[in-house]
């Protein structure tokens, strides 16, 4: 059970949840009761925190609010464990990662921290590009990043590069690339894409045509989706290059161009001397030497 003020915990419950009723039930109290110690909380810092919304978000005070009880939150719970573990289990720790990352070197190193450390994890999926955004509002305490440049208050590592190969099945490249990549050619042909905030289809068909295309686009928020669409010749993809090795080995896919894209990735936390921090920074450095190029550890602050 927290130490912190009632109304700093109802504030922290109501984001973390998105909702009074569900901090009301993650709480133990009744959802009036929560609204009135976030109201009293408001009427004290003379600011509005939370925007009651479905689900309830942070103002801009209430995000510099959030860090700082998240904060406060994971130095309490280190602190006490150090004396006697929480009989209520371990509270999951809030990071985010792209789900490129997911798929492909970042589950090893929460494995790695739940068997010898017993932590519990919340993972947010979001862009790389985006990421660092859920540091700002205070809802993860670290993030997979493609930003080097640290949100105010944390430090970033570079974890190293995940490459991106355009593929295609063989069918699709003879049916729509048969003397190669151009403007006109990647103007026609589908595209898979993941969601709408994924660019990286976008700034490879720049570098290449230096043009302007607008291809029709299927959506498929799924990594191991992209593959097998490609496979089954719905469109060409940018896909990470440890996903599709074995695929193009097999004849199953053609790459469209050999040198890829690289994406630099990240891993930006809460400056804090907190042990459960540098544990996990330490799990991600070392899976990442394993899964992506060039990782190197270097600290930026």
């Amino acid at each position: 059970m927290s130490l912190l003020h009632p109304q700093l915990t109802a504030f922290a419950a109501v984001l973390g949840e998105g909702s009074f009723e569900a901090a009301a039930r993650r709480l133990s109290l009744t959802p009036s009761a929560v609204s009135q110690r976030v109201k009293a909380l408001e009427d004290r810092l003379g600011q509005v925190l939370v925007q009651r919304r479905s689900p309830c978000t942070a103002t801009r005070a209430g995000q510099r609010l959030l860090r700082a009880a998240a904060q406060m939150q994971l130095l309490e719970t280190e602190a006490l464990d150090a004396f006697a573990p929480d009989p209520e289990g371990p509270r999951a720790i809030a990071v985010a990662v792209n789900a490129d990352s997911l798929a492909t070197w970042f589950l090893p190193a929460l494995a790695t921290l739940h068997a010898e450390r017993g932590l519990l994890f919340e993972v947010h999926v979001e862009d790389q590009d985006y990421s660092a955004g859920l540091l700002r509002e205070g809802r993860v305490l670290g993030a997979v990043t493609g930003d080097a440049s640290p949100v105010q208050g944390c430090s970033a590592r570079r974890l190293g590069t995940m490459r991106y190969l355009p593929v295609a099945s063989p069918a699709f490249v003879a049916a729509h690339f048969p003397a190669g990549l151009d403007a006109a050619s990647l103007d026609r042909a589908p595209v898979l894409i993941f969601n709408r905030k994924d660019a990286l289809q976008d700034r490879f068909m720049r570098r290449v045509t230096r043009a302007r295309v607008d291809p029709p686009r299927h959506y498929l928020p799924s990594p191991t989706g992209f593959v097998e669409a490609a496979m089954l010749g719905l469109g060409w993809a940018m896909a990470p290059e440890s996903m599709v090795r074995e695929p193009l080995a097999r004849g199953q896919l053609r790459a469209l161009d050999e040198g890829g894209l690289d994406v630099p990735l990240y891993w930006q936390h809460w400056s804090l001397r907190s042990a459960t921090l540098t544990a996990v920074t330490k799990a991600l450095l070392a899976a990442a030497r394993e899964g992506l190029r060039g990782s190197r550890a270097h600290a930026t602050d």
